[in-house]
């Protein structure tokens, strides 16, 4: 089955071409402008009727996500270093991320932006390069007014170079309604970029929870912290341990402070 086309907006479309045609001699990519684009892009909804094709050649709907955070990746199969690098280490923050999240409490989606060549079978031979087979992740391919019609809306930006492409190292996160939440940058960028963002979204209580849910999730929210020292999450409860301690103490020296004038009056 052949995945249906999607036609992309016509304004993000244009921005999109517009910026392809735009850097100083057509290989080097105008940074200062592709990341005031890439900013631009947060809380920009985007349509949940982008369609892909997955590893295995079946159709796969951005809008069979909602409801979950979403971290996008956009790649390139035949690059040799950068793409392959920053997947991998996508692929370290994220574990981290899930170690005190949950393993379904957030999808990954790496898609290839070279249409021509970024087919199910190079996506799945890049997926198994990387040592990434993970539930939850999918490396999907996509045709090219799709692929346009969604960096112009992710905010992501490529120029045609002698190396292959020039593109920003950008990871887009999506809260569960599809909206542009947070954008990170770099091949190696700090873990909390990432995970914080996601702890925000997957925590964040719905206003029908009920109360007992939304306290867990508080405590999660503010006990789930980075340690430097093992460059790991963990959930750290000593914050709320003090507070107890503290109003354990106050209300013993107030107790003592009443007894007292209690005694004496």
């Amino acid at each position: 089955m052949q995945p249906r086309r999607s036609f992309p907006r016509l304004a993000g479309l244009i921005a999109f071409l517009g910026l392809a045609f735009t850097a100083t001699g057509a290989d080097v990519l105008d940074r200062e402008r592709v990341l005031q684009l890439s900013e631009a892009a947060i809380g920009r909804e985007i349509p949940a009727d982008y369609r892909f094709t997955d590893v295995d050649g079946r159709p796969f709907d951005l809008g069979s996500l909602r409801g979950a955070p979403v971290v996008v990746s956009l790649i390139y199969t035949s690059c040799y270093h950068t793409c392959p690098m920053v997947t991998e280490y996508l692929g370290k923050v994220v574990g981290m991320a899930r170690e005190v999240l949950g393993e379904d409490s957030f999808t990954v989606l790496t898609i290839g932006f070279d249409a021509a060549n970024d087919s199910p079978v190079r996506m799945r031979q890049f997926a198994r390069e990387r040592g990434i087979s993970e539930p939850g992740w999918h490396f999907l391919s996509g045709d090219a007014g799709t692929l346009a019609g969604l960096m112009a809306d992710l905010g992501f930006s490529y120029v045609v170079s002698a190396k292959g492409f020039d593109h920003l190292a950008q990871a887009t996160v999506l809260d569960g309604e599809g909206r542009v939440y947070r954008q990170v940058y770099g091949e190696r960028f700090p873990a909390p970029a990432l995970v914080e963002p996601l702890k925000e979204l997957v925590f964040r209580t719905p206003p029908q929870a009920g109360l007992l849910t939304s306290l867990t999730n508080e405590v999660k929210l503010f006990c789930t912290v980075f340690d430097p020292a093992t460059g790991r999450y963990r959930f750290d409860y000593s914050l709320f341990v003090e507070i107890f301690a503290a109003v354990t103490c106050l209300s013993v020296v107030g107790w003592m402070i009443i007894r007292t004038w209690w005694r004496t009056s």
